[in-house]
């Protein structure tokens, strides 16, 4: 049924852009028109963007090398006011092409978390999102498609200047499933129900995703199976005022396979994955914000029993820049048991997790081109204990058009 709406759907896309276009119309093509004139005074009844990023990496200290790592990634998107195209009303359909390519930096350094937010294990181009939603009145809203999970969920903007993975997604959820859940650089099918509270003050929201992530671009493609169930998860938040946070909670519907845990016969045990998570930001000065963030896991079916970010970013930094931003940021993961004697078993000495800290500044030095020197200093890289500290630096060069 998802299958044929989504088909569906992208042929009535196609058909209605060629239809607005012409130049004789039936009357049901004139009001479409007509709610296409409209929107077009504003932003036009399609939106398109893309973004390029191109990072350059290097330890300075530590890791197996020193040499330099070039990565890139490459957003295209399209929203559609489905309303002014073919008559729907309140619906409109997103699509978001991703592409990367590159080095991978964790090569020279070997960390469980990331050091970089765009690296990827196969690089490729990819279909991340593609997705309908729909107004259901009062501003909830009902979203049906291929979806990114920490696109609205586990997420605050005081940390996204960051980039290391972890202030993305906590790593306790990202490192579950059978091959990750539904985040970069690979979706999943999914809905999501999101209804505001409090005259939209705050908001719940709810969603059901694939708990195997598969998109086109990935072997095998769209997952359209479910053979692996799904993934429940749900989260409560506040959006205004000087301190903002959410909580929230998931759980995957079907029992996972245990992380190095066996029964008797050498066969893996099976444990239902659950966990959550607290997000909180505040307003310290008007400039600014700080945040912490804090999750935890059953000790089965992740390397990692539990998570904290915490930090704070500034901006403007410099006064006539409105867009230059400085933020600190501290991560830390703790190992789970399994985890910590898979490790003992390899012959090396675990550590009880692992921790980053990263300093970044950005700015934007001429409209659409932002630079961003990052640096980040790790501890217990891998989670062993006696590995040496190491120092990862990363320029980012973006640009939006």
């Amino acid at each position: 049924m998802i299958v044929r709406r989504l088909i569906g759907l992208i042929a009535l896309l196609g058909m209605s852009t060629a239809q607005v276009s012409a130049q004789a119309q039936d009357p049901a093509q004139e009001t479409a028109q007509e709610s296409a004139e409209e929107s077009t005074e504003g932003s036009g009844p399609i939106e398109l963007g893309g973004k390029i990023i191109l990072d350059l990496s290097s330890m300075a200290s530590g890791g197996s090398d020193q040499r330099l790592r070039a990565l890139t990634n490459i957003d295209l998107t399209a929203e559609a006011d489905l309303a002014a195209l073919i008559g729907w009303h309140g619906a409109k359909a997103h699509v978001h092409i991703l592409d990367n390519r590159g080095a991978r930096p964790n090569d020279a350094i070997g960390t469980l978390q990331g050091i970089n937010n765009i690296e990827v294990t196969k690089a490729g181009l990819r279909l991340f999102k593609a997705f309908v939603e729909q107004e259901l009145g009062g501003g909830s809203t009902l979203l049906v498609g291929l979806y990114d999970l920490n696109s609205e969920f586990y997420t605050n903007a005081a940390a996204s200047l960051l980039i290391a993975p972890a202030f993305g997604i906590g790593s306790e959820l990202a490192s579950t499933g059978p091959n990750g859940p539904s985040i970069f650089p690979s979706s999943a099918l999914a809905a999501r129900l999101r209804v505001p509270v409090l005259d939209g003050k705050s908001y719940v929201q709810f969603a059901v995703i694939n708990a195997r992530a598969s998109t086109m671009g990935d072997d095998g493609g769209v997952d359209f199976s479910f053979r692996d169930g799904v993934l429940l998860i749900g989260e409560a938040g506040l959006v205004s005022g000087p301190v903002r946070g959410s909580l929230g909670s998931w759980l995957y519907a079907r029992k996972r396979e245990a992380l190095n845990e066996f029964d008797a016969q050498g066969l893996p045990l099976r444990n239902t994955a659950a966990g959550a998570y607290v997000v909180v930001e505040a307003d310290i000065l008007p400039t600014l914000t700080g945040f912490l963030r804090a999750g935890i896991s059953d000790d089965h079916s992740s390397p990692f029993r539990g998570g904290l970010q915490t930090g704070v970013m500034l901006t403007p930094v410099i006064g006539g820049r409105d867009k230059s931003a400085l933020s600190l940021g501290l991560n830390h993961a703790w190992l789970t048991g399994p985890a910590r004697g898979a490790l003992l078993a390899s012959g090396t000495d675990p550590a009880r997790g692992e921790t980053a800290l990263e300093l970044t500044f950005a700015d934007e030095v001429i409209e659409g081109v932002t630079l961003q020197p990052d640096v980040q200093w790790i501890w217990h890289a891998g989670g062993i204990r006696t590995a040496r500290d190491a120092i990862a630096t990363t320029l980012r060069m973006s640009f939006e058009f």
